[in-house]
């Protein structure tokens, strides 16, 4: 049994934004009843707009530490009075991933990094060298967390394999997983290594997913339940039927048929 059976977007306002996106409209009595659920379709729908509702509803923790108080998720807001949830089992414990959170986050180490090391340049020649990187190490907080929760700086992985790093550490126990758009952060062989990694996961826990995603790998997933999104309808829809998988394959198939004209 899944934890959340299925939910529903209640609002009788269509617009401004973000009450004129399909999902608002569309998002009624979606059922959740697999392990892993994908939400396909194309920019602007409002994939990502739900996904945030729910775990801010859920209040579940996400990759930079921050509060839902924050700026992106002021959509979220907006949405979550409206937002009706179907419990199978009360169970709130898991964890929000999003690509751009991955990112702010080494970003702001990258930029504290760089801050600290023109900050306290001016101290050299006056404070012995060993003191300037004693204030290094305490100052950088961010950096000290990461090696006490991953055991080393994830800045020596590629992004791909700091994020897929990432998501096993957290990804580690029973409970609820929203991941949003997971693939833009992992090449074609690291979206397979993900599926396998969430494949051995639900051998050993139960648990569920909840996945917005553009790459066909992922929602290759077997016994997946993939909702696709567009403007006028939000349904039920198996791999081969999905837009993204028979434009993918058609590519692919034939790239010059779509690359002549350019």
């Amino acid at each position: 049994m899944p934890y959340i059976k299925s939910f529903s977007i209640n609002s009788d306002k269509k617009r401004p934004f973000p009450y004129d996106l399909p999902v608002v409209t569309l998002a009624k009595d979606i059922e959740l009843d697999k392990k892993i659920t994908f939400l396909i379709g194309d920019n602007g729908t409002g994939k990502s707009t739900v996904l945030e509702t729910l775990a801010y509803r859920l209040q579940l923790p996400h990759m930079d530490g921050s509060e839902y108080s924050k700026d992106s998720f002021a959509t979220a807001r907006k949405l979550l009075p409206y937002l009706e949830l179907d419990w199978g089992i009360m169970r709130s414990i898991g964890f929000l991933f999003r690509a751009e959170d991955f990112g702010d986050l080494i970003n702001s180490i990258d930029r504290r990094d760089d801050a600290l090391h023109r900050n306290l340049s001016s101290l050299e020649g006056e404070v012995p060298d060993h003191i300037i990187k004693e204030m290094v190490e305490n100052a950088n907080t961010q950096r000290h967390h990461m090696r006490h929760n991953y055991g080393q700086d994830l800045q020596s992985f590629s992004h791909g394999e700091a994020y897929l790093k990432i998501m096993k550490e957290k990804i580690n126990d029973k409970g609820i997983y929203i991941l949003d758009e997971p693939e833009a952060a992992l090449s074609p062989t690291k979206q397979l290594s993900l599926i396998y990694f969430i494949q051995e996961h639900l051998k050993q826990h139960m648990s569920q997913f909840i996945i917005a995603t553009h790459s066909p790998i992922l929602m290759s997933y077997p016994e997946a339940l993939i909702y696709e999104l567009t403007d006028d309808s939000m349904a039920i829809t198996d791999l081969e039927s999905t837009e993204h998988y028979s434009v993918t394959k058609s590519f692919l198939n034939n790239p010059q048929i779509f690359l002549r004209h350019l």
